[in-house]
Parts: structure tokens; C-alpha cells; sequence
């Protein structure tokens, strides 16, 4: 083997993780109970769901699509729903198999997901609600809930 060669082998085995684009795939809100909304005191209860899903678009290249979906109330009328499908394309090579999941489940929703609350914060204040701050999440959590769900119904099938 060719120094050149090896070369080129170490490269291969080595981890490589670039973004590549980050934008908005989707987005909407609505707010059905507007204007009457607005004459009410403001004590708003918030639902917030998670959701990504990941599509190979060639030889090492990976669409990841966040979607945070978050749903207020208002005395049990909702004031608006807001949807935002933020995605990115990450290059993402020299991996094993688990460190690839690991990382389309739950590193790269850990960068969308700012982009995403950005989003949302955007929207509902041009809506003419107040921000709404959404708490940072913990992606790795969510992934390790994710994986151990995903055994124990293998497990339960198997008997």
C-alpha cells in the first residue's frame, strides 16, 4: 500500500460532521380566535411537541427536519397554534452505525432547534402575542428515551 493510499484510508475512517445549509422547510400559524382572544387576561397554557425525522439524500448527505409544533390556550379557547418545520442538510461521514443515529436524533436537532424557537418567537409576536421563550430541550434525553422504548418493544415482541 502506496503512502498515498493510507492516506486516503485514515481519511475515510475519520468522523466528519459539517453543515452544510440550515433553513425553514414549513411554516404556519394560526390563531382562530382572534380578535376576541386579545380582550382576555392573558394566562396562556402551553403544549409543546417534538418531532424529527432524518432522509438520506446521498453518499454521506442528511436532511434533518425538526418539528416543533406548540399549541396555547387561553381559558380553554386556543389563542394560536404555531408550526415550524426547521431543517438542515449535514454532511456526516466516518461513523458507526449508533454514532450515526446519535447524531441525526439528537445532535442535529440540538442545532435546529434554536433556529426554530427563533422561528416561532418571530411568528408569535407578529401575531401580536407576547414571546414565548421556549426552554432549551435536551435532545440526548429524548434520544436515550427514544432507543430504550425502541428495545423494550423488540424485547416484547420476541416473547
Amino acid at each position: 500500500m502506496s503512502e498515498n493510499e493510507q492516506n486516503q484510508a485514515a481519511e475515510q475512517q475519520e468522523p466528519q460532521f459539517a453543515v452544510q445549509r440550515i433553513y425553514v422547510k414549513d411554516a404556519s400559524l394560526e390563531s382562530p380566535n382572534a380578535p376576541e382572544i386579545f380582550t382576555k387576561q392573558w394566562q396562556p397554557e402551553i403544549n409543546l411537541d417534538l418531532n424529527s425525522r432524518t432522509q438520506q439524500l446521498g453518499e454521506n448527505a442528511f436532511e434533518v427536519v425538526l418539528t416543533v409544533t406548540v399549541t396555547v390556550k387561553n381559558e380553554d379557547e386556543t389563542a394560536f397554534l404555531v408550526e415550524v418545520q426547521q431543517a438542515g442538510i449535514f454532511t456526516i461521514a466516518g461513523l458507526e452505525e449508533m454514532e450515526l443515529r446519535h447524531t441525526l436524533g439528537a445532535f442535529c436537532p440540538n442545532i435546529l432547534f434554536p433556529y426554530a424557537r427563533e422561528t416561532i418567537d418571530t411568528m408569535v409576536t407578529k401575531a401580536s402575542f407576547p414571546p414565548l421563550m421556549l426552554a432549551p430541550v435536551n435532545f440526548d434525553a429524548l434520544f436515550a428515551q427514544q432507543m430504550a422504548q425502541q428495545e423494550a418493544e423488540a424485547a416484547e415482541a420476541q416473547h
